[in-house]
């Protein structure tokens, strides 16, 4: 199922610095940063209280959305949430606006379906290699996950990034022979094999981060409508 775009009410904030910073999230906002097409950065603030709710109901933080900036509409991914780590509330999110027509690139969750035959029968030990998957695609594909059933592998089998039934409209950017999950013997050393396996399955970090200090976007100027 694809993700349900969502849209946030926003406005444009001028103040910057971890100062101003703390003075919205005392007022009830979250300050957020989005990275325009077009290059520059649009400072905006949301209402903590529906942010919040936004995020509670979507656990993907690849979340497609609508900004309502100032009445001005932008398609945008949620790139990053920062969180408090004492209350675990948001403090910062970072968007990137998008283009509707234009693929991107995503990382996609894997969810393992059913019960392998090598653990139901044989007593092996389930091993999920591989969480995410790069693929490229329109914003309106992006899914909260792809779903991969493994009920078929026995004993010292595994299920490769290839053997995924993916549509078409995903361009799979993840090493084709890359181990997905796999079913070690009972007397294997699973956390043995879950590392060598892990290390093949190394994927680089694709996906572009937003700022990390709120000074950091105070050098960048909100960018013209």
């Amino acid at each position: 199922m694809a993700n349900q775009e969502i849209r946030l009410k926003a406005e444009l904030r001028t103040e910057t610095g971890s100062g101003a910073a703390g003075r919205l999230r005392r007022s009830g906002s979250v300050p957020a940063a989005v990275n325009r097409i077009g290059g520059g950065t649009t400072l905006a603030k949301f209402d903590a209280h529906e942010f919040k709710g936004v995020l509670r109901k979507h656990a993907n933080e690849q979340m497609l959305v609508t900004l309502d900036i100032d009445g001005n509409d932008v398609h945008a991914l949620m790139r990053e949430v920062q969180y408090d780590v004492i209350t675990g509330y948001p403090i910062h999110a970072d968007f990137g606006e998008i283009s509707m027509s234009e693929k991107i690139h995503v990382q996609i969750p894997i969810r393992l379906l059913g019960e392998p035959e090598g653990v139901k029968v044989g007593g092996g030990i389930m091993q999920q290699i591989l969480r995410v998957i790069d693929v490229q695609c329109l914003p309106a594909d992006i899914v909260d996950n792809f779903e991969a059933d493994v009920s078929h592998l026995k004993l010292n089998q595994s299920l490769f990034v290839r053997e995924l039934a993916l549509d078409a409209k995903y361009d799979v950017l993840t090493g084709k022979d890359i181990v997905v999950a796999s079913v070690a013997s009972p007397e294997a050393d699973p956390s043995e094999s879950a590392e060598v396996s892990a290390e093949n399955a190394a994927t680089p970090d694709v996906i572009t981060k937003g700022k990390k200090e709120e000074d950091g976007a105070a050098a960048k100027a909100p960018a013209k409508k």
